[in-house]
């Protein structure tokens, strides 16, 4: 059995790239805040400034924001099933299940992280002006009480009795169970039928990622007029929020790269953390540019093969699986912003229900566009199931792009640990032969 190939590094290429994101944050930001100030001073600028949200900046916004809404099933469901479809389980199945087992503990210790975080903290309680701006996105919705069902209810209902009716309306971690069980049969079933059903859904994933690469492209018009929006009608007042919840993210990724990583280099690959984090810089920095787990794969596996010197096959399976499924960083800003949304609003989730996101949240990972933003509907598929509306991710937008950067950093990390792991105790590549 022939190795898995390893894929064409799947580039998003945005016209201007951070520049021009960081230049749709700070003019959005500038920009509402002055006409802010302005309005507060005059009766008539106030009305103009009403009519620019109402015609003009939310309407933008909002486009973008269901753009992205509209890929959510099959950008998740195509990312799935070619991840796990990916994996040969009978030639390299004692590998495949030493990373699933690394990625899932590794994602759970994240996603548990970034809930302690957020619940102790507590970055969206007490903030009127945040609420303000929430309820103001989600004008003419019903919030809907999280589901009442028991934690065994709860698991029940994840698999789903019809695939295409969870997709239908919604129920994302049934889509997402279906996929995951797809994948796995597709993975095993070598019939020519089911490898040209494996590269029509393969089609689907790049169709998908095009997309969501030409959405994300109009993230820097889309962010700032969603910044606009939100400056222009609360003012300075959000930036004290928004501050505790960055605080909250960005503590809880580092908290993870600096203390659960260098625990399992250290105690299941036996590698120095200082000597590996030096020999995998090219690969961090390539992610943080980029904000692209796809774009930054070719990048770790040379660094793999000639800077860790890990077995070929090794990491070529791991590393090209892991870059669809091992989304550690993305898990916990997930599970973060849910429960930052959640407080914003004002829904109680207890414990069970904070189980359960934290179990979607792992899956969510897996399932997650290895591109910039590829969150991003992962994010809004979840909050519409705990009755938690969606438009709340405005927010978020402005500050999403420097968070992005700095979790797909830790993905591509985490793909290089696991691959480290997995590893040890496996026979070195045998030499060319003639």
């Amino acid at each position: 059995m022939s190795e898995p190939e390893i894929p064409e590094a799947r580039v998003v290429r945005e016209p201007g790239g951070t520049r021009l994101m960081l230049v749709g944050i700070v003019a959005g930001a500038a920009l509402g805040l002055g006409a802010r100030e302005l309005a507060d001073h005059s009766a008539d600028l106030a009305g103009a400034l009403a009519n620019v949200i109402e015609y003009g900046t939310q309407p933008v916004g909002q486009i973008f924001l269901r753009l992205l809404f509209m890929l959510a099933v099959p950008v998740v469901f195509a990312a799935l099933v070619v991840g796990v479809g990916e994996l040969d389980l009978r030639s390299l199945g004692r590998v495949g299940i030493k990373a699933l087992v690394l990625t899932v503990v590794a994602s759970a210790v994240a996603v548990l992280i970034g809930l302690t975080l957020v619940n102790v903290v507590g970055p969206g309680e007490d903030r009127p002006e945040l609420r303000a701006i929430a309820a103001a996105r989600a004008e003419g919705k019903e919030l809907v009480a999280p589901p009442d069902k028991t934690a065994m209810e709860q698991l029940v209902a994840m698999v789903p009795d019809n695939p295409v009716k969870a997709a239908a309306t919604g129920d994302m971690i049934g889509l997402m169970v279906f996929a995951l069980i797809f994948g796995i049969g597709l993975a095993q079933v070598r019939t020519p039928g089911a490898a040209r059903l494996r590269e029509a859904i393969t089609g689907l994933h790049d169709v998908t990622m095009h997309l969501l690469a030409w959405v994300i492209r109009l993230a820097p018009i889309g962010v700032g007029a969603l910044l606009f929006t939100t400056f222009a009608t609360i003012g300075k007042d959000v930036l004290q929020g928004i501050g505790a919840y960055v605080a909250v993210v960005l503590g809880s990724l580092g908290l993870h790269l600096l203390v659960t990583y260098p625990l399992l280099l250290v105690l299941v690959a036996r590698r120095n953390p200082a000597r590996f984090f030096a020999a995998i810089r090219v690969p961090m920095e390539t992610a943080f540019a980029t904000s692209s787990s796809s774009a930054t794969l070719p990048v770790s596996l040379r660094c793999a093969e000639t800077e860790l010197r890990l077995p070929r096959r090794v990491a070529r399976f791991v590393l090209t699986a892991g870059a669809a499924m091992n989304q550690n960083g993305t898990a916990l800003f997930e599970g973060v912003t849910v429960l930052f949304l959640a407080q914003v609003f004002g829904v109680p989730l207890d414990l069970d229900q904070q189980a359960v996101i934290m179990t979607i949240c792992i899956l969510g990972g897996i399932g997650t566009a290895g591109v910039p933003g590829g969150s991003l509907p992962v994010i809004a598929m979840i909050l519409a199931m705990f009755g938690i509306p969606p438009e709340g991710m405005a927010l978020i937008f402005g500050v999403d792009r420097l968070l992005d950067m700095c979790r797909t950093t830790l993905n591509v990390v985490g793909d290089l640990v696991i691959a480290s792991c997995v590893a040890v105790g496996e026979p070195p590549d045998e030499p060319a032969t003639a």
